[in-house]
């Protein structure tokens, strides 16, 4: 009996704090860009205690029957907050969620929306399937007790390109390729607004971990003929011009080149490190950090490109 006691207690001591504890509050604030269309803005920093992962740009739009969500943010307190932000705003359910792309600070607020389907491309959810469980634990152990409670719910349905109605609300389903190997856009037909995940950023560095630059470099030439009146980026503020394209575009032909070049003329890592940064991306958020990141995430494979080809020997 003792010892049950004993238990008991130390349970108690060990347990308690934990439900005690606040939710961390994102205080997410909507911002009206378009007649129904909601945008949560994100910090154009990196992943800290301090902000909670709030680093992502979610939305949401409102339909005749229902609220489309497109991403729900980095943890499950950023989805709650996020579903009752909508909530704010009228009595219409939830009724559908896109996911962009199988990064952590846009799907992991997911299991705020039990019963809702979730609908990404094939890619992010072979890549959340496979890589899901590194990614959570990566992102706890920079974010901390923000991430309180927080698990990966996988999407339950495809996201096939072309136009489909939900909610009442025409959408068109854009997939890309380049910041990923599946990265979806959504746009909104009636307010011509353009959620672009991560194949744009606006003042804020490119985080590259899974980049192919040809591949982006592609996407965005066809994001550049699409007929949008404003546009949300993955990260930075919402634009009403071709602005965050073209400065996407300048800074990975810049690094494409500038890696490139250095390979060719046979630098190492820490030479390429200690490369010039042209001016004109000085003022782009985390700029050192993030290029630091594409140096380890891409160098190497451009140093195999300069590697002499040893010829195949012919049978005797």
């Amino acid at each position: 009996m003792k010892r049950r006691r004993l238990r008991a207690a130390l349970l108690a001591v060990l347990v308690l704090p934990a439900f005690a504890a606040t939710a961390y509050d994102y205080q997410l604030k909507p911002q009206a860009v378009a007649d129904g269309v909601q945008v949560l803005v994100g910090k154009t920093e990196n992943f800290s205690r301090e902000n909670g992962g709030n680093i992502v740009n979610t939305g949401f739009i409102i339909g005749r029957d229902g609220v489309i969500v497109i991403d729900t943010g980095p943890s499950k307190a950023y989805g709650e907050q996020q579903r009752a932000a909508i909530a704010k705003l009228g009595k219409l359910p939830v009724t559908q969620i896109y996911l962009t792309h199988a990064h952590p600070d846009h799907v992991l607020g997911s299991q705020a929306y039990p019963g809702v389907p979730i609908a990404a491309l094939p890619g992010t959810t072979q890549g959340l399937t496979r890589n899901g469980d590194s990614l959570l634990s990566n992102l706890y152990r920079l974010v901390g007790d923000a991430m309180r409670d927080t698990e990966l719910r996988p999407p339950t349905m495809e996201a096939k390109s072309g136009e489909v109605t939900v909610a009442g609300r025409r959408l068109r389903l854009i997939p890309g390729l380049g910041h990923t190997d599946a990265d979806l856009m959504v746009f909104d037909e009636a307010s011509k607004t353009l959620f672009t995940g991560d194949l744009v950023f606006f003042q804020r560095t490119l985080t590259t971990p899974n980049a192919d630059i040809p591949h982006w470099l592609k996407t965005l030439d066809a994001i550049d003929a699409l007929d949008f009146k404003r546009m949300v980026p993955g990260h930075g503020p919402v634009l009403r011009d071709h602005a965050g394209i073209a400065q996407t575009r300048d800074y990975l032909q810049w690094l494409r080149d500038s890696l490139q070049g250095a390979a060719r003329r046979g630098l190492d890592m820490p030479e390429v490190l200690q490369l010039a940064i042209p001016e004109r991306f000085q003022r782009l958020a985390e700029l050192h950090a993030e290029y630091e990141r594409s140096v380890a995430h891409l160098y190497p494979a451009y140093e195999l490109e300069t590697l002499p080809t040893v010829p195949k020997s012919r049978p005797q």
